[in-house]
């Protein structure tokens, strides 16, 4: 029996650099989560001497995150998951959830979806916008610049039409240092 398509939900760097190559993409809404940079990055974007910040859906009571769910065709289904496990647990800081969405259409639909233990230690929530700005405009790992992948994202979340306040006050905060 062949397993159904899956859905993934992309809210950071998925939305500029999936790891499959999808077979359709929809804006989404994820209900009880909020993006943030609410992550210590010692793999991609920063070092364990000096860690960067990537994003994380951090649970929100009344809150949203607005993104894109991916469907990727059922024949791809078992190389997609290998590729985003390998990708996004890179240590045990993302959970892999599966959550529903909704589309612009009215479907929901369950999307595979990595959010951040808050009982982990790279769990970094609670930090102001001027203290996430100043870790991310010194932070490098093997994957770039942290302040590259801020851009990217925000660039990507405008491309889409999706306002993020915080994104937004971070770039502009990033651009005039």
């Amino acid at each position: 029996m062949t397993s159904p398509d899956l859905w993934v939900f992309g809210y950071g760097s998925l939305l500029w650099s999936p790891c499959f190559d999808p077979a359709e993409r929809q804006l989404a809404r994820l209900e009880g989560w909020h993006r943030s940079f609410c992550m210590w990055s010692v793999h991609y974007r920063g070092t364990p001497e000096r860690p960067g910040l990537v994003l994380a859906l951090d649970a929100a009571e009344g809150g949203a995150c607005l993104g894109v769910a991916f469907r990727v065709a059922a024949p791809a289904r078992e190389a997609a998951l290998a590729a985003l496990r390998e990708r996004e647990l890179v240590s045990s800081a993302y959970r892999e959830e599966w959550l529903p969405v909704l589309l612009p259409d009215g479907r929901r639909v369950e999307a595979v979806t990595y959010v951040v233990d808050p009982a982990h230690p790279q769990y970094a929530g609670g930090l102001s916008l001027e203290e996430q700005a100043a870790v991310i405009g010194a932070a490098a790992g093997r994957k770039g610049p942290n302040r590259d992948y801020l851009d990217n994202t925000h660039r990507h979340l405008l491309e889409l039409g999706l306002e993020d306040a915080d994104m937004a006050w971070l770039a502009g905060a990033l651009a005039r240092a």
